[in-house]
């Protein structure tokens, strides 16, 4: 399978690459214009952009790419006793100079539902008509079965889940289990690994809510930071149905990823012994 064979599987599949390309050469060098290398998430390579100091290079700098997600070129300069401004010198007798383009190709958030239920469903929906991956993970297997549109579909309990793969730093998850003790379970996971997530978001009720901040503090205390938890989920918006239920998640879930303000939150409907939870760090 070839560069562009593979390149197209990736992007199919929803899974993030790098594809490194030389798009200019100046002077003597182990590379020609055009050679491409494509790069996954865990380092591993196909196709090359020279060999040696440079490719090196290259696969270390992709690991940059993939936390900006943002393509760039960068230009290297081979030759260890020369320096020139704005480009990398790599230790090399080379004495030319390489550019290479690096063009991420992936998903631009990464979201994780625990719950395949009628909400989980219509949020999926809604998301996969965006530039989102989406992993659903309930441990029914029925639920599982007729679940359709989830990039990834896994049956597992929900809290085992982080414990045996984690989560995608800055990313995205919604909680809506069967059971709030799922629920409470699954965000405390999350909290003891210390995972830095965009958004977190739990369905539930106010007065869950209250039982769940109850706990939390005391298993946590009152110090845990809760400014990135959003619940009740969703925008002030109205409607119940699971449609409606979903747009409401998802506007909180863009404006939140876009850096929006002046949205009501239905978090913002809660008071919890005198103070606004997410307000206390």
């Amino acid at each position: 399978m070839n560069i562009y064979q593979m390149t197209s599987d990736y992007k199919n599949k929803g899974i993030p690459i790098v594809v490194v390309s030389v798009v200019e050469k100046r002077g003597e060098g182990p590379v020609e214009v055009g050679k491409k290398m494509l790069v996954t998430a865990h380092n591993e390579a196909s196709g090359t952009v020279g060999g040696g100091a440079l490719e090196y290079e290259a696969r270390e700098y992709c690991k940059t790419i993939f936390q900006t997600k943002q393509s760039e070129t960068k230009t290297y300069l081979l030759d260890e006793g020369k320096i020139i401004p704005n480009t990398e010198t790599l230790p090399m007798a080379c004495g030319g100079q390489v550019t290479l383009f690096f063009e991420y190709i992936g998903p631009s958030e990464y979201v994780y539902i625990f719950g395949a239920g009628h909400v989980g469903q219509a949020v999926t929906t809604v998301l996969k008509t965006m530039n989102f991956h989406v992993t659903v993970i309930d441990e029914r297997q029925a639920v599982i079965d007729q679940f359709h549109g989830a990039d990834e579909l896994v049956h597992m309990p929900f809290a085992q889940y982080i414990e045996q793969h984690g989560l995608q730093e800055d990313s995205m998850v919604i909680v809506c289990t069967p059971s709030h003790k799922y629920d409470y379970n699954v965000i405390h996971q999350v909290i003891k690994q210390k995972i830095q997530l965009k958004y977190i978001g739990m369905l539930c009720s106010m007065q869950k809510l209250m039982d769940y901040l109850d706990k939390t503090y005391e298993a946590f205390s009152k110090d845990i930071d809760l400014s990135n938890f959003y619940s009740p989920i969703g925008l002030d918006i109205g409607g119940g149905s699971p449609a409606e239920i979903a747009i409401s998640i998802c506007s909180e879930m863009l404006a939140v990823s876009h850096q929006k303000k002046g949205h009501k939150h239905m978090r913002e409907l809660v008071q919890h012994d005198s103070y606004r939870y997410w307000d206390n760090k």
